[in-house]
């Protein structure tokens, strides 16, 4: 049984990471501050610092906790496919409700962009990024398409572009059938 000292440190800790989730589409990575932080989760700014042994680590655990969620919807509608060709349809499916600026969108690109310089945010994502290709790697296999875990590569790094390049305007008109090439056995 957890106590209830315990249990209103995990609902602050839990209010800590939503708020550092909203906080970075909003603001930017770099623009959240302690004071931005605890405000937002309404605790005092030493509250922060108890829970977490920096700003930075309250962000990248909130963004790797969210990207790990989008992620893991998103192997549901592919494994959710009968062919590999409905598997391409239901990932750009996937993507139709980013609009490159919607809050989810915002906050990839601004934990890719911390990344860069955080060493230990880069291994967080590099490591979900290879799961996600791993999974999607093993279903395309199944499914026997030729070369599934390069495939699987391709596939992501083809959904993360389309993301970034909708925020220009990019329609990805056409990615459909030239992706359903790419996962024809």
């Amino acid at each position: 049984m957890t106590s209830p000292a315990a249990a209103r440190g995990q609902e602050v800790r839990q209010r800590l990471l939503t708020a550092a989730a909203e906080l970075i589409p909003e603001r930017g990575w770099s623009a959240v501050s302690t004071r931005i932080l605890a405000d937002r989760a309404g605790v005092t700014p030493s509250v922060v610092h108890y829970h977490f042994p920096s700003v930075q680590a309250v962000l990248a655990e909130a963004a790797v906790a969210a990207m790990r969620q989008v992620l893991a919807a998103t192997d549901e509608q592919f494994t959710a496919a009968g062919s590999p060709a409905e598997a391409i349809d239901a990932m750009l499916a996937s993507i139709e409700q980013h609009s490159a600026v919607d809050p989810m969108s915002l906050l990839f690109v601004e934990a890719y962009l911390a990344a860069t310089r955080d060493e230990r945010l880069r291994e967080q994502l590099a490591t979900l990024v290879a799961e996600f290709q791993q999974r999607v790697g093993d279903w395309l296999a199944v499914h026997q398409v030729p070369d599934p875990a390069e495939t699987a590569a391709v596939l992501a790094a083809a959904i993360d572009g389309l993301l970034l390049h909708r925020g220009l305007g990019s329609t990805g008109e056409g990615t459909a059938e030239v992706l359903h090439r790419l996962v024809k056995s």
